[in-house]
């Protein structure tokens, strides 16, 4: 099922890597043959720093059905996080 499709996009945040946090300068998702998970294809999410390095990596492998949850779930706190004053959406 190799998709070669990798989306990429500059992010800013914060990641708990094995080292400790660090700061988020790039994701890439992509839907492939997970690594790790029991699955057969995964929506797999990583989060690097490449100027730190391979330590400074998180990475993530959801089944599809996960990863439509959380992008719900992600929408919905913006949302109510922003009704509630919490900063700009």
């Amino acid at each position: 099922m190799c998709t070669g499709a990798i989306e990429q996009a500059a992010v800013s945040g914060s990641g708990k890597g094995a080292q400790g946090w660090f700061p988020l300068r790039h994701a890439q998702v992509y839907y492939d043959h997970p690594f790790h998970a029991p699955l057969e294809a995964a929506l797999m999410i990583d989060f690097v720093n490449e100027e730190q390095g391979p330590g400074a990596r998180v990475a993530v492998e959801l089944s599809a059905e996960s990863a439509r949850e959380l992008v719900q779930m992600i929408l919905t706190a913006l949302e109510t996080g922003a009704h509630h004053g919490a900063g700009a959406a």
